[in-house]
C-alpha cells in the first residue's frame, strides 16, 4: 500500500483542539493526555487536568461520535489522602493510560510524589468506581501501558524506568498484575534521529496479525529545548521484547500552534487510539500540554510505517 503524501502520515481533524480549557467546568489550568475506549456506540476518555493549584488529577469525558466530548461536572479521580497512597500521590497523578482485559477497565498511571515518579494500577467496571490497586514500580519509571492480554500466561506492561540519563522502553510480566518482574529491555532511543533523546510507551500496545503495534513518543533535545513526536514500533506477538520492526519518520509532528504553543511547546504525545470497525484508528494526543486533539490514518498505513527500517536497512 502506498502511503498518502502529506505533511504528516496522520491527519488532523480539521476543527482540534477536540477539549481545550475552555471545555472544563471548572477553574483549571490546563487539560492534556487523555486516554480513550470505546463501550459500545459511547466513547469514554478520563482525561489529565492540572488545577490551578499545581498539582494534577483525573476528569471523565463522554462522546457519541469520538470527536465531541463532553466533561463530567466533577473529577473521577484526585490524589488520595488515605495511606499507603497519599505518600505516593502527594504531588499529584499524571498521565493516564486505559486497558480493558476481559471486561474490567485498568488505568495505569503515574503517581508523584516527593519521592519521584512511580507506576500506579486502579481499575473501573462502571467509570464511577474507582479501585486502586497496588504501585507497581520503584522510583523513577513512567510511561506505563498494558498489554490488552496474556502473554505466555502472563500479564505484561512497557514501561520506561529511567537511568544513566537514558529513558529507553522496557517489558515487564506478572501473574496477578501485582508483583512484577522479568524485566527486559525492548527499544531505546536512536542517534540522529527525531527520538535520539528519549522515547517512551503512548498507546497501550493493539494487537495486529504483524505483531503488537506500539504507538510511542520520542524525544529529541534541540537548542531551543525538547521536541516531543510520535512513532511506531511492531513487537513479536510471542515475546514482546523482541522488535520486528520500528519506523524511521514519526507520525506526527508538532506543526501546528496548538501543538507549539503552550504550557510546554513542541509536544504532541498520545496516550490512546481506538482502531475502528472500518480499520480507521484515531490517535488521541496531548498538544503542547495545553489541549486534547485526535489524529487519524488506516491501521494499514501505520503498521507498514513500522517496517521502515527494514526497507532502509537500519536497525531498528
Amino acid at each position: 500500500m502506498a502511503m498518502r503524501i502529506g505533511r504528516d502520515l496522520l491527519h488532523r481533524w480539521g476543527r482540534n483542539p477536540i477539549l481545550t480549557i475552555e471545555d472544563i467546568p471548572y477553574r483549571c489550568n490546563t487539560v492534556f493526555n487523555g486516554t480513550p475506549v470505546k463501550v459500545g456506540e459511547e466513547y469514554l476518555m478520563i482525561l489529565r487536568i492540572e488545577g490551578q493549584q499545581g498539582y494534577s488529577f483525573f476528569a471523565l469525558a463522554r462522546s457519541g461520535d469520538g470527536l465531541h466530548f463532553e466533561v463530567e461536572p466533577t473529577p473521577c479521580l484526585m490524589p488520595s489522602n488515605v495511606e499507603p497512597w497519599k505518600s505516593w500521590e502527594e504531588n499529584g497523578i499524571e498521565d493516564p493510560r486505559l486497558t480493558v482485559i476481559d471486561g474490567e477497565y485498568y488505568i495505569m498511571y503515574t503517581a508523584v510524589s516527593r519521592y519521584g515518579h512511580c507506576i500506579a494500577l486502579a481499575k473501573t467496571g462502571d467509570f464511577e468506581h474507582f479501585e486502586r490497586m497496588a504501585i507497581v514500580s520503584e522510583p523513577g519509571n513512567k510511561d506505563g501501558v498494558l498489554f490488552p492480554e496474556t502473554v505466555n500466561g502472563l500479564y505484561a506492561r512497557l514501561d520506561r524506568p529511567f537511568g544513566h540519563d537514558i529513558g529507553s522502553v522496557w517489558i515487564s510480566y506478572s501473574p496477578d498484575l501485582i508483583h512484577w518482574g522479568k524485566s527486559e529491555f525492548c527499544f531505546a532511543p536512536r542517534a540522529r534521529f527525531w527520538d535520539a533523546y528519549r522515547v517512551g510507551a503512548s498507546a497501550p500496545p493493539i494487537r495486529t496479525e504483524q505483531g503488537w503495534l506500539e504507538i510511542y513518543h520520542g524525544v529529541k533535545w534541540t537548542s531551543a529545548g525538547p521536541i516531543y513526536r510520535m512513532g511506531t514500533v511492531m513487537l513479536d506477538l510471542d515475546d514482546p521484547a523482541h522488535v520486528l520492526g520500528r519506523c524511521l519518520s514519526p507520525l506526527l509532528s508538532p506543526r501546528e500552534d496548538y501543538e507549539r504553543i503552550g504550557d510546554v511547546g513542541n509536544v504532541v504525545f498520545a496516550c490512546g487510539a481506538i482502531v475502528e470497525p472500518d480499520k480507521e484508528v484515531k490517535i488521541y494526543y496531548g498538544a503542547a500540554d495545553t489541549s486534547i486533539c485526535v489524529a487519524t490514518a488506516s491501521l494499514d498505513e501505520i503498521i507498514e510505517s513500522c517496517f521502515e527500517c527494514l526497507e532502509e536497512g537500519v536497525e531498528a
